[in-house]
């Protein structure tokens, strides 16, 4: 059983919502997850996805996909064609029930898509309610987003389309799901959310929420059209957690070497100003939707940094299937496009980092970034013993200054002995992240946004 986990009744209870920033979500396309591409496949490989530390599996959409306007031969799961079905290539509701039971054995939540933005134009809906979407001058179901011509909108304002919608979230819930992972959150108006939860929480009251929250630029866009955009802020009135894409461009720069690393973690510290006190944000270095961190950052060592400093980071942390093989490409959405799994030759890294997602210090202490170059130093700091780190992001050589104590320290990632000598230390290849004792809370970096 995972940490933050108790079982009672078949369902994923937790101790405390603000947890959420020391769990491990593992994200997977069921059609291109295997050759078989179905529940059964995700049953098998589920021991060997708990082994890496996961708590949540999250599945990219369950449900059947239109076949009006298709991108590619198989289509986009978010275009979904109905709601309360299972894509019959995944297999039954009762495989499905099989899956949840599975995850659940081993310890894991599970947690499904939810895209109620948005529809195929041949779905259910658009055959029966029409009248339930937005309307171009023909009177025709139309998108506001140009490039998504597979798909149509919904419209808000119908009451009935949110009871129905409602009454999907509550079927799913039923199956035993421990969350959801929301589409395009953004886009849909949080008072429906707020229904939608309060009528899952009738069935299970530990239900996650997970925003896909969408960039703010896109949100200062749609709001210059007239179309509707929620912040963050806004979206944490109802979800537990939101995605990191307010300063996902900033991030991805600092990554190519294009930006300041320390104007990305001046933005991390934004964050704490900006949002709830107890605020999580889901980190990552890629999704379904980004390119493969060893396709995005100059070096392989460079990736790795990169990996092990957004696990450190304050938040709960996202696993994109591949990622523990290297993958340096993202799989086709639209087509039967197999991960590669190889060797899964980061398996032992990624274990090492979602372990140390549980560190006491993580748990009890305030995360502290000392430094951003010429490698970023960090700190979860408690007046006990504080888990610190040294990220080599910019794949630097050499000996830097630190304001570690002096020591022989075990590196909890890399397992090998270093030392701090007169405040001196070299640079890791990759990372390293050790137990030290600090006497008091290390001055923040100083920032680069003042």
């Amino acid at each position: 059983m995972n940490f933050l986990y108790n079982f009672l009744n078949g369902q994923v209870i937790m101790k405390n919502k603000k947890e959420l920033r020391n769990c491990v979500i593992y994200e997977i396309y069921v059609r291109n997850h295997s050759p078989r591409g179905n529940f059964q496949a995700v049953i098998d490989d589920l021991p060997r996805i708990q082994a890496l530390g996961v708590d949540y599996i999250w599945l990219m959409p369950i449900h059947p996909i239109g076949k009006v306007n298709r991108k590619g031969a198989l289509g986009s799961s978010y275009a979904i064609a109905d709601y309360l079905a299972i894509n019959p290539e995944y297999g039954t509701e009762e495989d499905f029930r099989q899956l949840i039971k599975a995850a659940h054995v081993l310890g894991m939540g599970v947690m499904i898509d939810v895209v109620y933005n948005h529809t195929s134009p041949d779905s259910v809906l658009a055959q029966e309610h029409k009248d339930w979407f937005h309307l171009d001058g023909q009177g025709n179901p139309t998108t506001s987003v140009p490039d998504w011509m597979d798909i149509v909108e919904l419209d808000y304002s119908h009451p009935e389309l949110q009871g129905y919608l409602v009454k999907a979230i509550q079927k799913w819930a039923s199956f035993g799901l421990d969350g959801f992972r929301c589409d395009v959150a953004s886009l849909v108006p949080v008072e429906f959310w707020q229904k939608a939860a309060a009528a899952a929480k009738t069935i299970n009251p530990n239900i996650i929420w997970l925003a896909e929250s969408v960039h703010t630029g896109w949100v200062a866009e749609r709001r210059m059209k007239g179309l509707y955009a929620q912040s963050d802020s806004e979206l944490y009135r109802v979800f537990d957690i939101t995605y990191d894409y307010d300063i996902f461009r900033p991030w991805e720069r600092a990554v190519k070497g294009t930006l300041d690393t320390g104007y990305y973690l001046d933005l991390l510290v934004w964050q704490d100003a900006i949002y709830p006190k107890d605020y999580v944000k889901l980190r990552y270095v890629e999704n379904h939707d980004t390119d493969r961190i060893m396709a995005l950052a100059p070096s392989r060592d460079q990736a790795l940094a990169w990996t092990a400093l957004q696990a450190f980071n304050k938040g709960a942390w996202l696993i994109y299937a591949g990622e523990e093989s290297a993958a340096k490409r993202r799989p086709d959405q639209f087509e039967k496009d197999v991960i590669p799994w190889g060797t899964y030759e980061l398996s032992d890294f990624i274990r090492r980092l979602a372990a140390l997602k549980k560190d006491p210090a993580r748990k009890k202490g305030e995360l502290v970034w000392l430094t951003s170059e010429p490698a970023v130093q960090a700190v979860w700091f408690t007046d006990q013993e504080c888990l610190a780190a040294i990220f080599n992001t910019a794949g630097k050589k050499g000996e830097i200054l630190t304001a570690f104590p002096d020591g022989t320290y075990e590196d909890l990632l890399g397992g090998e002995d270093f030392t701090i000598v007169d405040h001196k230390v070299q640079i890791p290849t990759v990372a390293c992240l050790f137990h030290c004792k600090l006497k008091e809370l290390p001055p923040q970096r100083e920032m680069l946004l003042i």
